[in-house]
């Protein structure tokens, strides 16, 4: 219990710093590298909170997504559904925003639904799952070690609004 407290205390702590350092550096610019700082409006307690900007424009024509980040900071592994309802058929990614702890994994878990998905990143980000595929369960996984805002979709689906987003603390 002393561990998850304290582990706890760090990660808010942390996204405090982190927050303080984005509004004392509001530069207007991401350098663009495709990510960018953030909080995602999370605040640790594995609800949703209010999506960034960035996080919101990205996701604006994806059917599935209501305005928030799911807060899942504080896991070692989360998964995302690909091939989800959403878009006019399975072309949806579930949940469409998250909010994650530093070194956390994620997990792309097919659903085996809507035709061949992949996961990549919009830009010049990490994530890259390789051809589309359809088969159903995981597929692809990837850790986060630094912290920022990575945009993804589904390249064959991203006309229909297939697109996500992860948001590291």
């Amino acid at each position: 219990m002393t561990d998850t407290l304290n582990r706890r205390t760090l990660l808010r702590s942390a996204g405090s710093i982190a927050a303080a350092g984005l509004l004392a550096g509001c530069s207007g610019g991401d350098g663009g590298d495709g990510e960018s700082g953030g909080d995602g409006g999370s605040d640790g307690d594995g609800e949703s909170g209010e999506a960034s900007q960035e996080v919101a424009d990205y996701l604006s024509e994806t059917s599935n997504f209501d305005g928030t980040v799911a807060d899942m900071t504080g896991q070692d592994t989360v998964t995302v559904e690909v091939g989800t309802e959403g878009n006019g058929g399975a072309y949806a990614f579930a949940p469409s925003a998250i909010t994650i702890s530093q070194g956390t994994t994620v997990e792309f878990d097919w659903t085996g639904e809507g035709s061949t998905h992949n996961v990549v990143s919009d830009g010049d980000g990490p994530l890259d799952s390789g051809s589309a595929v359809q088969a159903e369960g995981v597929q692809y996984e990837y850790t986060f070690e630094e912290a920022g805002t990575y945009l993804y979709n589904c390249v064959p689906h991203e006309s229909l609004g297939m697109k996500g987003a992860v948001v590291v603390e």
